[in-house]
């Protein structure tokens, strides 16, 4: 650069030269080499990071004479083109100091950048950042390219020099594109260990470079910020890399808009951050979160591995299969150890990102055949997780012997399968399948201890309700073997009931129901409810039943019978609570004695008349023959257990084809509705006309139970049928035994009226043995009945002593006593009851013929 600032230099002709494009110029340096500037490169130094077409430009001719000037120039110092060229370039400094000094440093070094001042064209000083670097153009002329820019801040020499070696070798990815998205500047750390040189980038976009779905994800951003100016931060997406086509990794970029002092946008600079492993990290955190929470929300088998499906796809699989052992589909304990022999293995669940899993070949529920072979195989029997690629499916043989499997594994694209045990507390309970598909990773150790944890928590779960499971069926089956298995009512009602235990978690609880038939061709039903759940409300709900019958066999009157439960059911509590050594059994069984509801009803068929009393339980409901519904206000009475109340009769006439309805709270409820609200829909549905009784269980059902119950709930439905004028025939009889022969006389004509002959001998014994007793021991009134049924024949004899007669065996040397004995051997059941009035002594045969029946049971 000798000369520059030195002398007049005439201008050379032609005048201003255009703007140089730097990419066409050669330079040669002082020893007679040349240089070449790249295409789509800037020169290198601290300007890489500026679009050069952006800054000012001036060529220099060998003795600083200015030949060419750019429109940036002129805007940078002010000066146009028609006052600058064939001006020496040093009357644009401000100290010709300056410009000795830079010709001296041009000279040795064959370039120089640095900071120099000029003067603004309106006077003001002006400090540009300056790089001077030699060309040479065609005609082999030496020449001079000057490029400067604004310096933005004192100190800019040391902030290049910092900056620029921190972004080339920082540990995060620095990319800088021009308007049009294309590469302008990346450093090392995207060059990915030399994998993808920078010279791949650099002018070319971004699709042309990285896989196209990585590059419209980044674009996005890019443009929105180039556009609007606003920077984007902490923007998130999985994508993969040039290098690692087989792996998504988790990118984090910033973006940030580049303008000059002019604000002109000149394009776009970001940083990427792979954050694959913190977000893994993260990911996995958040699966076992989310396992957490949704795992286990039931005590279901089923449903939990259900639940541990769903949580797995789509975030840690594409399709997840969960098989259980039969046993623990059943709640069956297991020993803990090895899986021996050939299990059964049983599809609970599967998910899959496809609608209805296509990827499997087995459905739920299906019996899953084993592969020795195979992972699932191999995991069973070591209780290890095994993890196999499938990405050449014809070297697995378990899935090459299978034709179908192998077809789907290529169809979907199935490329890794990940088996690992379910089990809990050192059994095993199962094993879980996960297949990765459009995922493209395969499964890693990571994956492998991230599976290890769910299914710990996972295991726990199906464990807990798989004893669950145990336990409820265990109950269930006690409560229905305590249940009555039918319901004989004779024939003076139609009985329907309908039971549902509680829906987990609550299990099974301690409703019953029961008929019972009794003397005088009667019938009485029953419900109650047992407070508690599981095996010992059933257990209470079975003692409490077995009470009910044993105190019917007595022909107690409701009310009476409902006190003498009640004292049973305070013995038991006492019980309990005497007994210290059973402190934690007490906490269990005494409450669920003391509180228990019941409500017992005696119908009569003679005389259409029903009996009722209640302990704490809800009233029934009566549906007349027009539809009519009422609830009876029955007494209410205290629950069992308290004794600090007398319970009440009330006493109501059932027409013919009226309908009891008697049933528990978790009937009505069920849900959150008012019991008043309730009650009315119970009413709709008892009234709604239906053909039969078991259609109006069903809409009783369909509309109070529209779920699973949360509480037991019983329904309990009778139909009267009272029985017709002559079917019943009753005499009064005087106390003398003269009228013993007479009252045989009156039950032989009835019977041949009936059509029993067959049962005259046996009748007429009965009654002369029931009367002559009635007339020596009893008090008047003394009144006989006669009572046919299609199946049986009932003879009572009423009279106005409470004195109860004992059966006994008498002496050969007796001449009496052998009454009661008579009775008690022709009859099939014989009893007494007791009246307002006095008592009834009963017997009971059995019709031997019910093929033709001249008179019909009822009206």
């Amino acid at each position: 650069m000798m000369g520059l600032g030195e002398g007049q230099i005439s201008a050379k002709p032609g005048g201003c030269l255009p703007e140089p494009d730097i990419a066409g110029y050669q330079g040669s340096r002082s020893d007679g080499s040349t240089m070449v500037v790249p295409e789509n490169a800037t020169p290198q130094g601290s300007d890489m990071l500026f679009d050069v077409a952006q800054m000012g430009l001036a060529v220099l001719d060998a003795h600083g004479v200015v030949t060419g000037w750019s429109s940036a120039a002129e805007q940078l110092v002010g000066y146009p083109e028609h006052e600058i060229l064939n001006r020496p370039a040093i009357t644009l400094l401000a100290t010709r100091e300056d410009g000795a000094a830079l010709a001296d440093q041009c000279r040795t070094q064959d370039a120089w950048d640095g900071a120099v001042t000029v003067r603004h064209r309106d006077g003001r000083p002006l400090t540009l950042t300056v790089r001077v670097f030699p060309l040479r153009d065609p005609a082999g002329t030496g020449r001079w390219a000057v490029l400067a820019r604004l310096a933005q801040a004192p100190g800019m020499d040391l902030s290049r020099l910092m900056l620029e070696p921190l972004l080339t070798y920082a540990p995060v990815g620095v990319v800088v594109l021009d308007t049009e998205l294309r590469y302008v500047w990346v450093n090392d750390y995207l060059t990915y260990d030399g994998a993808l040189p920078r010279e791949r980038r650099l002018g070319r976009r971004m699709e042309d470079v990285l896989p196209l779905e990585h590059a419209k994800l980044v674009e996005v951003p890019l443009r929105r910020t180039l556009e609007t100016g606003v920077p984007v931060l902490n923007f998130e997406f999985l994508a993969t890399t040039p290098v690692d086509l087989d792996r998504q990794h988790a990118w984090w970029i910033s973006c940030f808009r580049l303008e000059d002092s002019a604000g002109r946008v000149l394009g776009v600079w970001y940083m990427a951050v792979d954050n694959t492993e913190r977000w893994r990290d993260r990911e996995r955190l958040a699966l076992l979160s989310e396992a957490s929470a949704h795992i286990g929300s039931t005590l279901d088998v089923v449903r939990t591995a259900e639940e541990l499906a769903e949580v797995s796809v789509p975030r840690f699989a594409d399709v997840v299969a969960v098989d259980l052992l039969e046993s623990v589909l059943r709640g069956e304990e297991r020993l803990p150890g090895p899986v021996g022999g050939r299990p059964l293995l049983r599809r609970a669940a599967q998910q899959s990102i496809h609608a209805g899993c296509p990827e499997t070949t087995a459905g739920v529920g299906d019996v899953i055949h084993r592969v020795p072979a195979s992972p699932s195989g191999r995991c069973l029997s070591d209780g290890v997780p095994v993890v196999e690629s499938l990405a050449d499916v014809s070297a697995s043989a378990w899935i090459a012997e299978d034709p179908n499997r192998a077809d789907k594994v290529r169809a979907f694209g199935i490329h890794s399968v990940l088996v690992a045990p379910v089990q809990a507390r050192g059994v095993r309970l199962g094993i879980a399948t996960f297949a990765r598909s459009q995922r493209p990773d395969p499964f890693d150790q990571e994956d492998v201890s991230l599976v290890e944890e769910l299914l710990a928590r996972a295991g726990v779960c199906v464990d807990n309700a798989r004893r669950f499971t145990r336990e409820r069926t265990a109950a269930l089956t006690l409560q229905h073997s305590l249940l009555p298995r039918g319901l004989a009512a004779g024939t003076s009602l139609d009985v329907a009931s309908r039971y549902f235990p509680a829906d987990a978690p609550n299990s099974v609880g301690g409703d019953w129901f029961d008929v019972i038939p009794l003397s005088g061709a009667r019938a009485a039903l029953v419900v109650g409810d047992v407070v508690g759940r599981g095996m010992n409300a059933a257990a209470t709900m079975g003692r409490l039943r077995a009470a009910v019958r044993t105190l019917a066999d007595l022909d107690l009157p409701p009310d009476e019978l409902l006190a003498h439960l009640d004292d049973l059911v305070i013995s038991l509590v006492e019980q309990e609570d005497s007994d210290q050594s059973a402190e934690a059994e007490q906490e269990e069984v005494a409450p669920s004695v003391l509180g228990a509801t019941c409500l017992y009803a005696v119908y009569d068929p003679v005389t259409r008349r029903c009996t009722m009393a209640r302990a704490g339980h809800l009233p029934p409901a009566i549906v007349r023959a027009d539809g009519t519904v009422t609830f009876p206000d029955l007494p209410a009475g205290p629950p069992l257990g308290l004794g600090i109340l007398p319970f009440e009769s009330t006493e109501l006439e059932l027409p013919d084809g009226a309908l009891l309805a008697v049933f528990t709270n978790g009937l009505v409820q069920a849900g959150d509705r008012d019991i008043d609200v309730a009650l009315t829909h119970l009413a709709d549905a008892l009234s709604r006309p239906a053909p039969t009784l078991e259609n109006v269980c069903d809409n009783v059902i369909g509309t109070m139970l529209t779920g699973p119950p949360r509480d037991d709930a019983a329904l309990l439905l009778a139909r009267t049928h009272g029985l017709d004028a002559r079917q019943v025939a009753s005499w009064d009889l005087a106390r003398d035994p003269v009228v013993v022969a007479g009252a045989r006389d009156d039950a032989a004509r009835k019977l041949a009226e009936w059509g029993l002959q067959e049962l005259q001998f046996t009748t007429e014994m009965v009654v002369s043995e029931l009367v002559t007793n009635a007339i020596r021991y009893g008090r008047d009134p003394i009144r006989l009945r006669l009572i046919r049924q299609r199946n049986d024949l009932i003879c009572e004899v009423a009279d106005g002593s409470s004195t109860s007669p004992r059966l006994r065996h008498a002496r050969t040397t007796d001449e009496g006593g052998r009454g009661l004995f008579l009775v008690a051997q022709l009859s099939r059941r014989w009893g007494t009851r007791y009246t307002t009035t006095g008592k009834i002594i009963w017997a009971e045969q059995s019709n031997p013929d019910t093929s033709t029946d001249p008179i019909p049971e009822s009206t």
